[in-house]
């Protein structure tokens, strides 16, 4: 009887939270996104020239290989764009890698402008070619027209238009471009390297990673300005199996494959990482929430109740939204005998890990290691890098990005975001506290699903306001 009444009081105890959320939930006035790019046609369509000029020349990167030459003819393409920035702003050019500096009025806080030169390699049937940089159906095609000459496009344009009205900016801005982003190669290392010698530590720095994104949680339609605030770290690890080998007709148990099998299932299955919720996270979700229908709305504006809860479901509704709460493993490649008919004395699994603040990499890498020896494996990590210190979401360089947007993007939701790939802009942390990871264009799921994939383009209404948002973010500084 006295169990039964302790369930009969835990039970009244939930409802009364469960009510005393949806009260809450009630009280949260629902909203829409508004913001749809409305810029007329002549306006958008030169910028959409320009762009496409810059998807012809093509400037894919290959890791190890010198590729000055291709990038110093995309250069002098740049400077055809855009003359006046190449007259009156400080050029350096480092192994393809570009840096421009424009004096402003003080040099106390620099603002670094940033996105990369360099694309992926285009494979498959495309409906425009790779490299036509077609301008059809409202969209520039192309590889880079996403992934991100139209943000090199468009802060080349924003400086280009400001110098035409003799503007000086109230602070150092700096334009910078690498050309082996695509391959986490040198490139930016060694323009920060420069920055450093010259002893320069800006206050911003603003790169791809974010964007406006469109419907960025499935139930939650409409643009909304997603700010990337941190990235995850990241590592390439190998484990290998070893065996005596022999003929298959007489196989024994544990083989390497056999191992190497167990081992992936047991880490698919039973996640041996941490879930928890960061903070950027749940302000990420607490944004949205007004946003969402009403079941979303009641899980994303309470989670003091639904926390524990959201944290199991995540990565079950939401491949991306779950790799925001934890770190993440992915096996990606494997080799085992050359023959059917032969038992591997090796055989290897190699897996890409992406690190969350609160199970860094040194903590995941032990991990990992002390599961797979269970399984009589070696683990070899090929490369590492941990995450990035997040941005300060309440910090004045956050609020003078987020300010900026709703003033060049009326209507448009601001939101924090963790950007679960990589960019430039971690080498940028070393000299600012502030990097702020976002492209001032719209990327629906057309766009994300052309990134790096086939049919990349993007919609050139949406050029304008990235021009703007440039050029407001200088004025503001």
């Amino acid at each position: 009887m006295a169990v039964l009444w302790i369930l009969a009081g835990l039970l009244g105890v939930l409802l009364i939270l469960l009510a005393a959320a949806l009260v809450r939930t009630l009280r949260l006035q629902p909203k829409r996104s508004e913001y749809q790019p409305t810029d007329p046609e002549a306006e958008a369509r030169p910028l959409a020239e320009k762009l496409a000029q810059m998807v012809r020349y093509e400037t894919v990167s290959v890791p190890g290989k010198d590729q000055r030459e291709k990038f110093l003819g995309f250069h002098r393409l740049l400077e055809t764009l855009f003359p006046l920035t190449h007259q009156h702003l400080e050029k350096t050019e480092i192994d393809g890698n570009l840096l421009f500096c424009w004096k402003g009025l003080s040099s106390e806080r620099p603002l670094v402008l940033m996105s990369h030169q360099d694309v992926v390699p285009a494979e498959g049937e495309w409906l425009h070619g790779p490299f036509s940089g077609d301008i059809a159906d409202g969209k520039v095609w192309g590889r880079g027209a996403s992934d991100t000459k139209c943000s090199v496009m468009a802060f080349f344009e924003a400086v280009e238009q400001l110098l035409k009205e003799g503007f000086v900016p109230p602070q150092d801005v700096y334009l910078s471009s690498s050309c082996t982003e695509e391959w986490a190669g040198d490139g930016c290392p060694k323009l920060v390297a420069e920055m450093k010698r010259r002893g320069v530590k800006p206050f911003l720095v603003v790169d791809e990673g974010g964007g406006i994104i469109t419907e960025p949680i499935g139930g939650i339609p409409g643009n909304f300005a997603m700010l990337g605030v941190f990235e995850k770290g990241k590592a390439d690890v190998v484990f290998t199996a070893r065996s005596n080998g022999g003929h298959a007709s007489t196989p024994r148990k544990g083989s390497p494959l056999a191992r190497l099998a167990d081992f992936a299932h047991r880490v698919e299955h039973r996640d041996p990482f941490k879930h928890r919720l960061p903070k950027e996270v749940a302000a990420m979700f607490e944004a949205l929430a007004p946003y969402a229908s009403f079941p979303l709305r009641y899980v994303f504006g309470n989670l003091w109740l639904f926390r524990p809860v959201l944290l199991r479901v995540l990565p079950l509704i939401s491949a991306q939204a779950g790799a925001m709460i934890r770190t993440t493993i992915a096996f990606t490649m494997a080799k085992g005998s050359d023959a059917f008919n032969v038992l591997p004395q090796e055989a290897s699994l190699g897996a890409n890990l992406r690190f969350i603040p609160h199970q860094g990499m040194d903590e995941s890498l032990a991990l990992l290691k002390k599961l797979a020896a269970r399984y009589n494996l070696d683990m070899e990590v090929r490369q590492a890098t941990d995450y990035t210190a997040p941005c300060d979401i309440t910090g004045e360089a956050f609020r003078l990005v987020a300010g900026t947007v709703a003033e060049v993007f009326p209507g448009c939701p601001v939101s924090p975001y963790v950007m679960t790939g990589a960019t430039d802009s971690r080498f940028y942390q070393e000299i600012c506290p502030s990097v702020v990871r976002f492209a001032p264009v719209i990327y629906g799921p057309e766009q994300m699903r052309g990134m790096h994939g086939l049919n990349e383009n993007i919609g050139y209404s949406c050029l304008p306001g990235a021009v703007r948002f440039y050029q407001a973010l200088i004025r503001k500084m």
